[in-house]
């Protein structure tokens, strides 16, 4: 079944993946770019932690703030029709405080009107993952290869956030054949930004899209 005009969930995007059929997803900062993205028929917009850079002219790319992001978010979710929406949980509100951390991403979902919330890293932050989950927020992983040597580890880490209940992971820039080993291991939808064609879906930052994707 075409998923042109139906509103994406999360099990839309586990029905895809069984399908066979690639999911699209891009990053907005605002209104305007979220209506062109949504009108495109993407399937996830992600207000990404990286509009500190992209917007503001930040030159640190994690610089921004909570407040900045549930602006930013709340722009987006006005614009989004049907696509699903996720907001990046900002970079040092996750690293050390767990209480900060879930307060945060409640108050990017409760504030913005967001569908779920993405964290990076693997099972160390196995707590943080449990308890944003048992919140009753849906979560979307993010995982890189740092080197060579940490592919097992990654599939590791992989099928961890997988256990705890992610609803999808994004794999970010690593060869396309062991992105391809983890797509196929996972059963849920695999995202790929810089590791080939062969996850279930691709995600280019908006960063990107300025100079071509």
């Amino acid at each position: 079944m075409s998923t042109k005009n139906k509103r994406i969930t999360t099990h839309t995007l586990q029905e895809m993946k069984i399908r066979g059929e690639k999911i699209t997803m891009l990053a907005a900062h605002d209104h305007q770019m979220a209506v062109i993205l949504d009108n495109a028929g993407i399937e996830i917009i992600l207000v990404a932690a990286s509009a500190s850079n992209v917007v503001a002219g930040d030159e640190i790319i994690l610089a921004s703030t909570l407040d900045q992001m549930i602006y930013q978010a709340t722009s987006v979710v006005r614009a989004a029709e049907r696509a699903l929406v996720i907001v990046d949980l900002p970079f040092g509100l996750y690293q050390g405080n767990l209480n900060e951390a879930l307060v945060s991403a409640v108050r990017i979902i409760k504030e913005s009107g967001a569908e779920a919330i993405k964290i990076a890293g693997g099972v160390g932050n196995a707590e943080l993952v449990s308890g944003i989950l048992a919140a009753g927020i849906p979560l979307m992983g993010h995982l890189g290869l740092r080197d060579q040597s940490g592919a097992a580890k990654l599939k590791e880490d992989a099928l961890k956030l997988q256990e705890a209940g992610c609803f999808a992971i994004i794999l970010e820039n690593m060869p396309d054949t062991l992105a391809a080993q983890v797509s196929k291991l996972l059963s849920i939808p695999v995202i790929g930004t810089g590791t080939g064609q062969h996850c279930d879906g691709l995600y280019c930052p908006e960063i990107i899209l300025r100079t071509g994707c």
